[in-house]
């Protein structure tokens, strides 16, 4: 289970929340597991010409009560992908759509269950009605209700809150990403695997880099061998000559390049996103002092990553590594990493605003807790002369921090040490 219950339970009592809804695509996956490719892509005017491009997932709602068993809406195309869930109270909308004039084979168990879903009698048109359907149902209409506004168009916001008069309607999209700061055991099992698929992908690829070949043989190597392992391709960006970074893999690698590298891939909806340094020679002392000097920042932010420290702790920690070496053209930093690539907490200065919407409101600089899993990461890009990169991941222990997986960045990487 991804969803962390205990934690979202505990945020519900504190804010005075009766009922949680998640809206978007990446929050119905939390609360829930159900996934499905098209829901982040989809918008309204991709079936309604002329309407706008409000978020129009197909799965359209999550629901979880403080009391009670949580919930579900999806279409009945797709339902499908929610056979097998820890959610079991299913709920679709709309037409079927099933041609049912040959006889019914044998299905398994799981099938018939959502054979009997697409042919319950139904009463709701849209993925807004099923959602007040249940909340109907559960006797939540004068409840005091956490949605995810951020995920929801206006046209359903008014109409929950037409058919909804006596509830206290609040947006609850801040308290959701402080609920998934703090991993479950499920998701830090796919994270870490995300990472390590990542990992051994990117190394075999990089070993394959040559001069006078493009990047996209490495990034297509990349491609290939975290498919093989069951993940989806996120990114992977490079340096070019010190002037700022590229994803388009048209770059031809040069005798001379030092470059930046970050990559990241996605397992089972977890993400991971990592970085190091190629260098297609040896290079120089001054550039190794400057890579030294990156790894102690990351080290010395790791050792300010403990449980109860203030996310801008470790970034003030990196800071003052680079200042020390005299290195003042570089923004180390730091965030959390999940279900997005970038999760509360951002490892960054204090900047003095505040996480709030309808339900919670605490200072930006979030306090560190134990499991959370963050990445640290610190480049220098020099112009003309190449772009040096460190990024790791790390998961918060109740005592300090640790690797999520091996990762060596002890020196800038050759293609022929990359394997080594």
């Amino acid at each position: 289970m991804l969803f962390n219950k205990t934690r979202a339970q505990e945020y519900m009592r504190r804010c005075g929340v009766d009922v949680l809804v998640a809206t978007s695509p990446v929050n119905i996956t939390y609360f829930s597991d159900y996934r499905c490719w098209i829901d982040p892509l989809f918008k309204a005017y991709m079936m309604v010409p002329g309407a706008p491009s409000d978020p129009d997932p197909t799965a359209a709602y999550a629901i979880f009560p403080l009391d009670g068993e949580p919930a579900l809406v999806t279409s009945p195309t797709f339902a499908v992908n929610a056979s097998e869930l820890w959610v079991r109270d299913l709920h679709i909308f709309g037409d079927h759509g099933l041609d049912d004039s040959l006889p019914l084979p044998a299905l398994s168990d799981a099938e018939q269950r959502i054979f009997d879903l697409l042919h319950r009698p139904q009463q709701n048109a849209t993925p807004t009605d099923a959602l007040l359907s249940i909340l109907k149902a559960r006797g939540l209409t004068d409840a005091r209700i956490g949605i995810e506004m951020e995920g929801l168009s206006s046209r359903a916001k008014g109409i929950i809150e037409t058919e909804l008069p006596k509830a206290q309607i609040k947006d609850c999209s801040n308290l959701i990403r402080l609920v998934r700061m703090v991993k479950t055991e499920d998701e830090l099992s796919r994270l870490t695997r995300s990472a390590a698929i990542s990992e051994t992908a990117a190394m075999e690829a990089l070993a394959l880099a040559r001069p006078g070949h493009p990047i996209a043989d490495v990034v297509h190597h990349y491609r290939q061998q975290i498919a093989e392992e069951g993940a989806d391709f996120d990114h992977f960006a490079f340096g070019v000559r010190g002037l700022g970074l590229a994803t388009e893999p048209n770059y031809i690698l040069t005798n001379d390049d030092v470059l930046y590298v970050d990559f990241g891939c996605i397992y089972r909806g977890g993400f991971s996103d990592s970085g190091t340094t190629l260098a297609m020679r040896e290079p120089s002392a001054a550039l190794i002092d400057k890579h030294s000097a990156l790894r102690e920042c990351v080290a010395a932010g790791v050792a300010a990553m403990t449980p109860g420290a203030k996310a801008s702790a470790a970034q003030a920690a990196m800071w003052k590594t680079l200042n020390a070496h005299g290195i003042t053209a570089s923004s180390p930093h730091g965030h959390g990493l999940g279900l997005e690539v970038r999760d509360y907490p951002i490892i960054v200065a204090d900047n003095g605003q505040r996480i709030r919407d309808d339900c919670v409101d605490f200072p930006s600089d979030l306090p560190l807790e134990a499991d959370m899993v963050i990445n640290l990461e610190a480049m220098i890009s020099m112009p003309g002369v190449g772009s040096l990169h460190i990024e790791r991941s790390f998961v918060v222990t109740p005592n300090r921090s640790r690797p999520l997986i091996p990762q060596d960045r002890t020196r800038p990487m050759q293609p022929d040490q990359a394997m080594a």
